[in-house]
């Protein structure tokens, strides 16, 4: 049994392949599911028919995708970026920023068919641009870098250091002993004093 295919069956065909396949399974499975059609003859002059327009549509589309093509492997780009002192750009050149300069080119392109890894240091590279299945351009692209001067103050003179004096040794301090204080010697009271002359009297 004939059958024409309305879309991709894995094992037997592509959409519009003329298949034969046992009639149970074009009759149980294929046509009920609309995986396929009876391929009749009426059936195959009506495929015969879309395939030719699909033919004169898909090279109209190839042509067009060759002459853009062609438009822009004639492109260069260039890109200035900040870098950090070690040659590292900030941020990246990707598929966005190639997309956003062809637009201002002139060429609107969708940043999904750019294939490009994202570029992060300078150098000399090349985007691919895919336009159609059969079909890529190539825009090469250059990547240049300002490097980031360390950041002096203006106004303020450098302040020149002075030499560092050697540390004294620190000596733990010693706390002097208490001095003793002089008591003043006991003074005899004035009548005891006296009492001897008094008996040196007496005995005359």
């Amino acid at each position: 049994m004939e059958i024409i295919l309305k879309e991709d069956v894995i094992g037997l065909g592509y959409k519009n392949d003329i298949v034969n396949v046992k009639a149970g399974y074009g009759r149980n499975y294929l046509i009920p599911t609309g995986k396929g059609v009876i391929a009749s003859e009426s059936a195959k002059k009506v495929l015969a028919e879309e395939l030719k327009q699909k033919a004169v549509k898909l090279a109209k589309i190839k042509a067009e995708a060759e002459a853009l093509a062609e438009k822009l492997n004639a492109v260069s780009l260039t890109f200035n970026a900040k870098a950090s002192s070690t040659g590292v750009i900030y941020g990246s050149v990707g598929s966005l920023q190639i997309a956003e300069e062809l637009q201002k080119l002139g060429y609107d392109i969708d940043r999904k068919i750019i294939a490009i890894k994202d570029v992060k240091a300078a150098g000399e590279y090349v985007a691919v641009v895919k336009l159609h299945k059969e079909v890529a351009a190539q825009v090469p692209f250059t990547v240049t870098v300002e490097m980031d001067k360390p950041e002096t103050p203006a106004e303020e003179a450098p302040v020149e250091k002075k030499p560092r004096k050697a540390r004294k040794e620190e000596t733990p301090e010693v706390e002097e002993a208490p001095v003793a204080e002089e008591t003043p010697a006991e003074e005899v009271p004035a009548e005891e004093a006296e009492a001897p002359a008094e008996e040196e009297k007496t005995e005359e």
